[in-house]
């Protein structure tokens, strides 16, 4: 990795002034209970009909043409008898439509699950069992998803619409659409949706068990979309390039709903790509980008091209960029702001580091602090549970000291981002609860995420529950050993995991990396020792051409978990930490059960 300097955080003044605009764009929200995200689209569109609102290679839509679209939704919606609470659920790549599909539903009142469209079979049935919905609208390249997970389905919905083909299966929802009225509902003829309402189904990623579906209502939208806008200050001169899942709450509703409330337009492309990237930004005339995961690491491991710096933007938005990334990315890029942020889809907390911070997910500043900072508590890996002390209270990180995020679970009853609105599940809803924190009767939100704060309070992402373990006595987080591996000279992505060892407590590391050519054992063995204590350092490497990410550019941990270092089940190079040679010794079948037996211990 290349040696970068380091880039002064925004002004404390500016930071303000993001923190003021967002308090007032919102303030207002909950007195007009019947103003949704799709009502102030068609105030934009009544000004500004013919400005480019949502653009793609597959499609481009103006204001005016997108509240119409959204429109036709509602009408069709109306048309089917959907009503409040009714669930229709969506299987579409990233596409305009997708964006007009789901608004327009969600304004008749109906509750729009968004399915991940790298699913099928049980895995997608049991998303469609949790929503139970009535309807799904499919987009055609998605149906044979879609139908190897009917016949798993416990309950398969009445109806099945496909979108863009002819199928004598399928009624087609496209060619219907256009038979409906395009001009905008009256009044009365709108149904008496409100904030309080449920307006989606979004889908957690499941690392923790089966995915749920988590409950987001309109209020919430309009919150995360204007809160957000006014942060980044979006003007309509503006441009997002959105390139995310948009079954994702940030790919399919808070980057392009940010960019439309404030009358700018957002360029989609239905997938991710690194070698096209740039070039898009540059094709679009793209100011803003939303990155998340581990997105701008692929984008600094992807050679050069002649696009790179010739962009507009002026900030990357986002959640998960390392801080190793930070500032290399600025500078390789000549990307004027980072904007990281953190959220949780099933509400209870937001956080926004406004000062470009690297590294940080945030701070809260201290008129605000009683509604919206966290509570970070300690946490014991091996129950996964907070620590409690004599009294039964759970114990407040020291600064610096990692521990379980907490949200306070507000008792106003006006929507607001930061309410909690659970899971289609009450009986998960609850469990995702901690009572009796800090005094009786207090209810809190457990985030199962891992954080610290600093002492000027700055909070850092560390670790997801469940992915931190023990090790020696010692709690190790998983995000904190990658960090280091991707320090090494030529490591492009590092995954690192827990696993069990026979007759040892907890679990001991093991780490996939991907490597610029062959690997120097004995320097990386060197470099591990002289930047890890012996308890947090792999026992097992694991070296292969590339790393697994999910369709939110999220490691994939649970199928590496599973197959463990056993080199039966295993291809790649593995290598374990020989305590007796000091070095890198390769695993075969014979050491491996000589490890298992525990005839060599770690």
């Amino acid at each position: 990795m290349t040696e970068t300097t380091a880039i002064a955080p925004l002004p404390a003044g500016k930071a303000s002034r993001a923190w003021l605009r967002a308090l007032e764009s919102t303030s207002s929200i909950a007195r007009t209970p019947r103003r949704l995200l799709s009502t102030v689209i068609e105030e934009v569109a009544s000004r500004s009909a013919s400005v480019p609102a949502l653009l793609s290679d597959r499609e481009s839509l103006t204001f005016g043409e997108l509240a119409e679209r959204s429109g036709r939704y509602t009408r069709w919606a109306l048309q089917q008898g959907i009503r409040k609470g009714d669930v229709v659920a969506l299987l579409m790549t990233g596409r305009p439509e997708y964006f007009a599909c789901w608004s327009g539903i969600a304004a008749a009142g109906g509750v729009v699950a968004l399915l991940n469209t790298n699913l099928s079979g049980s895995s997608l049935a049991h998303c469609i069992d949790v929503a139970r919905p009535r309807h799904v609208i499919v987009a055609g390249e998605c149906r044979e998803a879609l139908l190897s997970a009917l016949s798993c389905a416990a309950a398969p919905p009445s109806t099945i619409w496909i979108h863009g083909v002819d199928d004598d299966r399928f009624p087609r929802i496209d060619a219907g659409l256009r038979e409906l009225p395009s001009q905008r509902l009256a009044e009365a003829e709108r149904p008496d949706v409100t904030l309080a309402d449920l307006a989606l189904y979004i889908y957690t990623s499941g690392t923790t068990g089966l995915p749920k579906a988590a409950r987001v209502s309109h209020g919430r939208i309009l919150q995360w979309c204007c809160w957000f806008a006014a942060m980044l200050g979006v003007q309509p001169e503006d441009r997002m390039y959105d390139c995310l899942p948009m079954y994702h709450s940030v790919g399919g509703v808070l980057a392009p709903g940010a960019a439309l409330v404030a009358g700018a337009s957002v360029a989609i492309r239905e997938s991710f790509s690194a070698r096209e990237f740039w070039a898009d930004v540059v094709r679009w005339d793209c100011s803003m980008f939303q990155y998340i995961g581990e997105f701008c690491r692929y984008l600094l491991h992807a050679p050069a091209g002649p696009s790179d710096p010739n962009h507009r933007v002026r900030v990357a938005c986002g959640n998960g960029m390392s801080s190793d990334v930070w500032n290399e990315f600025k500078e390789r890029f000549r990307i004027p702001a980072v904007f990281e942020f953190y959220a949780s889809t099933e509400g209870g907390l937001s956080l926004f580091n406004v000062e470009g911070k690297p590294g940080s997910i945030g701070r809260v500043p201290p008129y605000l602090a009683h509604r919206l900072a966290p509570a970070l508590v300690r946490f014991d890996p091996e129950t996964e549970l907070p620590f409690r002390d004599a009294q039964g209270f759970c114990i407040p990180c020291a600064p610096n000291e990692p521990g379980e995020a907490l949200a306070r679970v507000s008792s106003e009853t006006s929507p607001t981002g930061s309410r909690y609105e659970g899971y289609s599940d009450p009986r998960a809803s609850q469990e995702k609860l901690l009572r009796n924190v800090f005094q009786p009767g207090d209810v809190w939100v457990r985030t199962g995420d891992l954080m610290r704060r600093d002492e000027n309070g700055f909070f850092y992402y560390v670790d997801r529950v469940g992915d931190t373990f023990r090790w020696k006595g010692e709690n190790v987080a998983t995000t904190e050993v990658a960090e280091t591996l991707r320090g090494f000279p030529g490591v492009k992505h590092a995954v690192v995991y827990g696993v069990k060892v026979p007759g040892a407590d907890g679990r001991t590391g093991m780490a996939v990396l991907t490597i610029d050519g062959k690997p120097d054992l004995l320097r990386l063995r060197e470099y591990l020792v002289a930047s890890l204590p012996s308890y947090a350092r792999p026992a097992f490497l694991r070296f292969r051409d590339d790393c697994d990410v999910t369709g939110t550019f999220k490691y994939s941990k649970a199928e590496l978990v599973k197959q463990g270092y056993n080199p039966k089940v295993i291809s790649d190079a593995l290598y374990f930490d020989n305590p007796e040679t000091q070095t890198l010794h390769a695993l075969d079948q014979s050491v491996y059960e000589r490890i298992r037996t525990g005839n060599v211990r770690l």
